[in-house]
């Protein structure tokens, strides 16, 4: 089983922003080292508690100081940027290191509307066809094939065409999946976001597919909260911050700064926070190793799942990075020097 890591860069225990960044960049050092498959960034905008604003400037560091990881997105957020842009700036990146990016494309902006509308400089809400249009013009920029009468038919977004990313949809419902079934991409399936649609999605995604230049064969990932420690006792504890931050947002309270695991281990949930603490359950892989093996060994046969992604949400650095090394030891990856 493949084993990946999405990324975050959140601003933990008070932390800076660069020292938030240089916890990024050290775990994603160790994962090259650990032989994890894939470190993919998320993107986040207007947010006082996360620095994953750019995937592909994020990328670009973290590959500079990696050897064999692969690194990309996860995902650009098409509604947020320029098709034509996040093809110069992917086929600049798959230049500089070549057969190590993904390109992870999400329809979702992930952000406010009026934040979306300042990325884009435009005030116009997008369509569901105008979200696919997006999708569209980035493949046709990589694979060069506008229609002969569309106006952006002559852009040459690289000196050459080969200098292609491997290309990902994302999603948390039923609708990047179709997308990527139907163009024969890679899916990704954010189960921390939608955990209960997480199977049944990605069982459908490598039933539809259909065979494309992208690729062959269907290829699914899914990604969700892991906390892996010694002994359970201590995974639950570590677990605390990210689950009490689920129960605030899940009760409308979205501007907590990520709570300390003392904070989490002290605090009295309200019968609201309750509620949500307890409909949260499946984002979670909490335990001891082999507990954690075993649980994503489930989701993986359940769902014909190629590969797990484990998402980056413990606030303590040093006891993320030993939830990575317990990870890599119990699925036996392959260390790389």
């Amino acid at each position: 089983m493949k084993l990946s890591i999405l990324e975050g860069v959140g601003l933990y225990n008070g932390e800076s922003a660069e020292q938030a960044l240089q916890h990024a960049t050290e775990a994603a050092q160790q994962a090259d080292r650990l032989g994890f498959t894939r470190l993919w960034f998320t993107e986040h905008h207007s947010s006082k508690h996360q620095m994953s604003t750019s995937p592909d400037l994020l990328i670009a560091h973290a590959a500079a100081l990696t050897k064999n990881i692969r690194v990309g997105s996860g995902g650009v957020m098409l509604p947020n940027h320029s098709p034509l842009r996040v093809v110069e700036n992917f086929s600049i990146l798959e230049a500089l290191h070549p057969g190590r990016i993904d390109l992870g494309m999400g329809r979702a902006s992930g952000t406010s509307a009026i934040t979306n509308a300042a990325l884009r400089n435009n005030q116009e809400p997008l369509t569901g066809q105008g979200l696919m249009n997006l999708l569209l013009e980035v493949l046709a920029f990589f694979d060069r094939d506008f229609p002969e009468d569309h106006p952006y038919r002559d852009i040459t977004p690289s000196p050459e065409a080969s200098l292609r990313p491997e290309l990902f949809m994302l999603g948390s419902s039923d609708g990047g999946m179709r997308i990527a079934s139907q163009l024969g991409m890679g899916f990704a399936f954010a189960g921390q976001i939608n955990p209960a649609m997480a199977i049944p999605v990605l069982r459908v995604y490598r039933e539809a597919f259909q065979p494309s230049a992208y690729r062959e064969a269907p290829y699914s990932m899914l990604s969700t909260i892991v906390v892996c420690a010694e002994t359970a006792e201590e995974a639950r504890y570590l677990a605390g911050p990210a689950e009490l931050q689920w129960a605030r947002w899940g009760t409308g309270q979205i501007h907590h700064a990520p709570p300390t695991v003392e904070e989490a281990a002290n605090h009295r949930y309200t019968a609201g926070e309750e509620q949500a603490r307890a409909g949260s359950e499946g984002r979670f892989i909490v335990g001891n190793p082999q507990q954690v093996r075993d649980q994503l060994m489930q989701l993986a046969e359940a769902g014909q799942i190629d590969e797990l992604m484990a998402m980056n949400m413990m606030t303590d650095h040093q006891a993320q990075m030993k939830s990575h090394a317990l990870l890599a030891e119990v699925f036996e990856l392959t260390p790389r020097p």
